[in-house]
This record gives C-alpha cells, sequence and structure tokens, in this order.
C-alpha cells in the first residue's frame, strides 16, 4: 500500500489515529532493557555480549536478540530469564522522552486517537505504560503477543482497529517501525532520539524524519 501524502491528511469523518511505537519513541527505556538482557547470561553462566552488541540488536524480537550470541537451544531459556528479570524492573529507569506527555494530551485535544503498537507483550506494554504515568494519555496499547513481529503491519492494523479510527500516522525510532507503517498504508513519522541512528532511518525513508516529536503537532491540525 502506498502511504498517505501527508498534506491530504484531514481530521474530518471518522477519527484520526495516530500510532506510536513504545520504547525509544515515547519512553526511553533503554537502559532497563538492556540490562535485563545481559543479566541473563550472568543467571545463565553464559559469557555476555557487549552493551553495544545489544543496543544495535534491539528493535527484534527477543528471541532474535538472544539467537545472536547463544546457541538455539539456550533461547527460551535465556527469554525467560529476561522476562522475569524485566518484569521486577521495567521502570527502574524508564521515563518518557521530553514533550511527549504534552504531545499526547494535545493531540487528544485536537480529536485524534492515540494508540501503541509495540514489540513487547501486550500485558508488558502496559505495564510499561502505566508505570511511566501515560496511560490516562492513550487510548489503546497494543503489543505482539500471537500475530507477527513489526515490520509486518499486523501491530499497527490492530491498533488502528482497537479504536475504530482511519490510520493516520506511524510514529517510531527504527526501520521496522517505518516500515510497519509504511505496510500498513499509513504516513510514517521517525524519531532519531531512540534506537536507529537518522542514517539508517532514512533509508527506510519515512515521510518525516525528526529529533523529536516537535512537527508532529504540525502535521496534525485541530479536527474541523
Amino acid at each position: 500500500m502506498t502511504a498517505p501524502d501527508p498534506s491530504q491528511i484531514r481530521p474530518q469523518g471518522v477519527a484520526p489515529v495516530v500510532v506510536f511505537d513504545l520504547d525509544g519513541t515515547l519512553v526511553d527505556s533503554l537502559p532497563d532493557i538492556v540490562a535485563s538482557f545481559l543479566q541473563a547470561f550472568g543467571a545463565a553462566g553464559l559469557r555476555a555480549p557487549s552493551e553495544a552488541e545489544v543496543r544495535a540488536a534491539i528493535g527484534e524480537p527477543l528471541d532474535a536478540m538472544y539467537a545472536r550470541f547463544v546457541p538455539e537451544a539456550e533461547v527460551e531459556g535465556m527469554c525467560a530469564r529476561y522476562r522475569a528479570h524485566y518484569a521486577e524492573h521495567l521502570a527502574d529507569s524508564t521515563r518518557p522522552f521530553p514533550g511527549v506527555s504534552a504531545v499526547l494530551r494535545e493531540l487528544g485535544r485536537r480529536g485524534y486517537r492515540r494508540a501503541i503498537a509495540s514489540t513487547k507483550r501486550t500485558d508488558t506494554a502496559r505495564r510499561v505504560v502505566e508505570r511511566t504515568r501515560l496511560r490516562a494519555l492513550l487510548d489503546h496499547v497494543e503489543g505482539t503477543d500471537a500475530a507477527p513481529y513489526k515490520p509486518a503491519p499486523d501491530v499497527v492494523l490492530r491498533a488502528v482497529a482497537a479504536v475504530g479510527g482511519r490510520g493516520a500516522w506511524m510514529v517510531g525510532d527504527t526501520t521496522g517501525d517505518v516500515e510497519a507503517g509504511h505496510a500498513a498504508g499509513l504516513a510514517t513519522y521517525a524519531v532519531t532520539w531512540g534506537t536507529h541512528d537518522a542514517g539508517r532511518l532514512g533509508r527506510a525513508r519515512p515521510t518525516e524524519l525528526q529529533p523529536d516529536l516537535d512537527r508532529l503537532l504540525e502535521l496534525c491540525p485541530p479536527r474541523a
């Protein structure tokens, strides 16, 4: 599907939906994710990769991340160790990026629905949202449970359907987010404050490539 021209997105009729990735887009969760990922190696008595190697893998499904560093037979156990640790430490240092709350609040005021499409499991994504005090500023939180992971569009389309709107923008910090947005037929907005840098994101051809969320409000006028 071809993404719409953002100049033609008009907030009329069915409410437009802005879909956000969670980690690296709305919240700076990298330190907590990396810490939980690395602790599993010590718990299993395995040599841990460097923090830089872990950061390079973020954005992939958890099992694919571990498969980079351990034999296939170890992956399931490593994922279980990660989830047990992360469940207790998912908001030790995780915080919303500057201005996120204000942008979400203003989008709601303008009549846009705000949904999350995360690679996290739904229950975990909801806990992060609650612990970072963003729940009241969102209409729906959709995780990847039994659906294909991004860059497949499934989680994005589910998020849009859950709020009964029409997809307008997919906002994310990885090429997978951008590609999923394209595949779902949404305009795409890539932020460079998260996992992937501007050069890598640019190769995915987002509609907008920005250092923060400020321009998103310019692209989402109040509903008539």
